[in-house]
């Protein structure tokens, strides 16, 4: 597995587990909607994220939560535009922009962004595979079950979903070493099934890519541990310590500080 180099900073992609810092812009994300919906709001919590230990800002101006409301494209690339040319006056920290739609994705790079987040693993927009590959940006490709018919046994068909993704991804143009990949924890799977990904997260980091894993307040923590979204940041610090032991290169979380803390400590046991 390679090293990444984005905006000139190293990411060892095995020996360190990074914060994927998320940033919502909307006014409908289920845990944090609204923090960051006006540009002066959203550039102070990048602030605040980038002191507290984030490795990359997320940028998503629409939600993806179960019943979301689809956001029209225009003002979507609206919402997020702003906030990443404000941050790149004053940082250079690696931006991700978490879109499903070309159009907001190149218009998130011309602004400054470096990685491509798509949810949909190129399923949502033919167009998006074209503009990764011509703007040269890093991306995230994750798995969603509803793009996929379920397998058995179940990991096995992730891993191959995930594989043929990465096929298109190259058909299109995107180089491999551009590539990380996310087997979509909470989107198209049930509990059981999003307990066997975290469970079996190592198999992921064995395809040759760099690994991220977002648990971050998901409702497969909720359904365990009976806690509203805002009171399970212990159960996705358990999710952060199954990434640090199994060498999954980034995790995305809301709470970057205590997630950077456990990481820290994590990997000294580890050695």
């Amino acid at each position: 597995m390679m090293n990444l180099n984005i905006r000139d900073r190293l990411f060892e992609t095995e020996k360190h587990t990074y914060i994927y810092a998320i940033l919502n812009v909307t006014p409908d994300s289920f845990s944090d909607g609204g923090k960051s919906y006006k540009t002066c709001d959203a550039v102070e919590n990048a602030k605040r994220l980038i002191d507290s230990g984030a490795d990359i800002l997320d940028i998503g101006g629409e939600s993806t939560r179960p019943g979301f409301t689809e956001v029209d494209e225009v003002e979507e690339a609206e919402r997020v535009v702003p906030v990443i040319e404000e941050i790149r006056r004053f940082s250079d920290i690696p931006i991700s922009i978490d879109t499903r739609k070309a159009y907001v994705a190149r218009a998130a790079v011309i602004a400054g962004a470096d990685i491509i987040n798509d949810v949909s693993g190129l399923r949502f927009d033919s167009e998006m595979g074209k503009v990764i590959a011509s703007t040269g940006s890093f991306c995230c490709l994750m798995h969603d079950g509803r793009f996929f018919e379920k397998k058995d046994p179940y990991i096995d068909g992730v891993v191959s979903d995930l594989l043929e993704i990465v096929k298109d991804a190259t058909k299109s143009g995107i180089a491999r070493e551009k590539i990380i990949l996310d087997p979509g924890v909470g989107f198209g799977k049930n509990k059981d099934e999003n307990l066997e990904i975290i469970r079996e997260i190592k198999r992921f980091t064995t395809l040759g890519f760099p690994v991220l894993l977002g648990c971050s307040r998901k409702s497969v923590i909720g359904a365990v541990t009976g806690l509203n979204v805002n009171e399970r940041l212990e159960g996705t610090l358990a999710t952060t310590a199954m990434a640090v032991m199994s060498g999954v290169t980034f995790v995305r979380v809301h709470d970057a500080m205590e997630n950077a803390r456990f990481v820290t400590m994590m990997e000294a046991i580890r050695g």
